[in-house]
């Protein structure tokens, strides 16, 4: 079991909370975020907020662990900045992954998101940083890269590598032995059958690029 700090305080920070505080053995002990976002608000939810500049100084790097479940905004580059941050600051980054979903000898990196209903057949990576969020399938033999997100009911076949900053969106669908390159976005109910562009924007069934590299300002949630 870890203390845990968690980075952020808005919807994401008080999902994680929830969820690490009733589906884990881990114990949240406070929040923190970096000095321009602190307002005069001591507390939320009832935990300590602290200055990410100053987090050593109260929580020990030998003591405390960090989780940062932050929205995917420009293509997760900013929970990809933060991560690093936080790792570079010494501490050890938990996974969460729910007690509904299905694992099957999958390997899993740091600071990783799995809600409930994923199912990882066997011989899956995810890597560092991904948020799966509910009920995505990833099938036998794939990878999924750094600092990527599913939304939900996504199915990726089997043999796909996703990229680094990639984001799939709802109900879309990725074809066997597929490669999304770095930072695709995948649309709503989109269906991949090719090879993508980094940094593309794909849409419609079978999927259509739009743009030229993109995705970076389209997805800002």
């Amino acid at each position: 079991m870890a203390k845990v700090i968690i980075f952020g305080l808005g919807d994401m920070a008080k999902i994680a909370q929830y969820y690490l505080e009733n589906d884990s053995e881990h114990e949240v002990v406070a929040f923190c975020v970096k000095k321009e976002s602190i307002t005069k608000d001591k507390y939320f939810i009832g935990l300590p907020i602290v200055v990410f500049e100053m987090i050593v100084e109260k929580y020990p790097i030998d003591k405390y662990e960090f989780f940062a479940p932050m929205s995917s905004e420009k293509m997760n580059t900013v929970r990809e900045e933060i991560y690093y941050n936080i790792k570079n600051k010494g501490y050890k980054m938990i996974s969460y992954v729910s007690s509904n979903a299905i694992i099957n000898n999958s390997e899993i990196g740091d600071n990783c998101f799995i809600q409930a209903g994923n199912i990882l057949q066997p011989f899956t990576t995810i890597g560092n940083n991904v948020m799966l969020w509910s009920s995505n399938l990833v099938a036998h033999h794939s990878l999924v890269k750094d600092h990527v997100t599913f939304a939900s009911h996504v199915a990726l076949a089997a043999r796909c590598t996703v990229g680094e900053n990639s984001y799939l969106g709802t109900n879309s669908t990725i074809r066997d032995g597929t490669l999304l390159a770095k930072g695709a976005l995948v649309g709503l109910g989109t269906t991949i059958t090719k090879n993508t562009e980094e940094w593309g924007v794909y849409i419609g069934n079978p999927a259509k690029k739009i743009g030229n590299r993109i995705s970076k300002s389209i997805l800002k949630i």
